[in-house]
């Protein structure tokens, strides 16, 4: 399904984005991995390098090629280190990279970000995802976080709030709707990761363990890949700005608990 396509992978050290630059080079893709540190096994070409910072996102945008068909920005932090650390890399660093190799992007191709079932709330929060979301450049993720009065423990759902609301206004964005490229997003729920201990610590056990009950059990990575590539591929070609629940039937439990029916 993604023969002779090249597809850049961020976050490929483990868990769903690992699984992910797997099941890409198995379709047929040729794959370039980033991530902070190099996973145990390897996965087509990989990239060490830092989305916490311009720095670091010019650094990586500079080494990858001058055409790819797609980006699965996969790489992300739990929140466990704060709000401003975690904006930065899940929302600052994760855009910054992506219009910066916008350029870059094939004509047709295709950006996928990997949200998540915290970023339920966008609706009731959306004057703030908004705000966010239409900032420029790579504002002090600490400034935006004190401006918005964002606590701690609220940073990984806040971020993916944001992520959800900015691939809405991405997909209709010149610099990709212009050229083709269609910007989409995946939510997972709870997934069996080595990140998930992290979340239970930033989220809580209840939350968590009520997530899993609510669809029978956590997803996994293999879960998760499948849906990321198929929005990769030419047989999403005419889907955009649009977000698909994978997480079990989870998003629907809530939805459905919060509007009452």
């Amino acid at each position: 399904m993604l023969f002779g396509k090249t597809i850049v992978v961020t976050g490929v050290a483990s868990g769903i984005g690992r699984r992910t630059a797997e099941m890409a080079g198995q379709m047929g893709a040729t794959v370039i991995g980033i991530d902070r540190s190099p996973p145990e096994q390897s996965i087509g070409q990989v990239l060490i390098g830092d989305l916490s910072t311009p720095k670091g996102v010019a650094a990586i945008a500079d080494a990858l090629p001058e055409r790819f068909d797609g980006l699965c920005n996969v790489a992300g932090l739990s929140g466990q280190s704060g709000a401003a650390e975690t904006l930065a890399v899940n929302f600052f660093g994760l855009r910054a990279l992506t219009e910066t190799l916008a350029p870059k992007i094939r004509e047709g191709g295709s950006v996928v970000n990997v949200a998540s079932i915290a970023g339920f709330g966008w609706r009731q929060n959306a004057a703030r995802a908004a705000a966010i979301a239409r900032t420029t450049g790579f504002p002090d993720a600490a400034q935006i976080v004190a401006d918005h009065d964002i606590p701690n423990d609220a940073g990984y759902p806040v971020s993916k709030e944001i992520l959800l609301v900015w691939t809405m206004l991405a997909a209709h964005q010149a610099h990709f709707k212009n050229r083709g490229i269609r910007v989409n997003a995946v939510s997972p729920g709870p997934v069996e990761t080595p990140i998930l201990q992290q979340f239970r610590e930033v989220l809580g056990d209840a939350r968590v363990n009520a997530d899993v009950e609510a669809v029978g059990r956590a997803g996994t990575a293999e879960d998760i890949a499948p849906a990321i590539l198929f929005l990769c591929s030419d047989a999403a070609r005419w889907i955009n700005g649009t977000n698909i629940a994978t997480d079990g039937g989870l998003e629907a439990a809530v939805t459905a608990s919060a509007y009452g029916f």
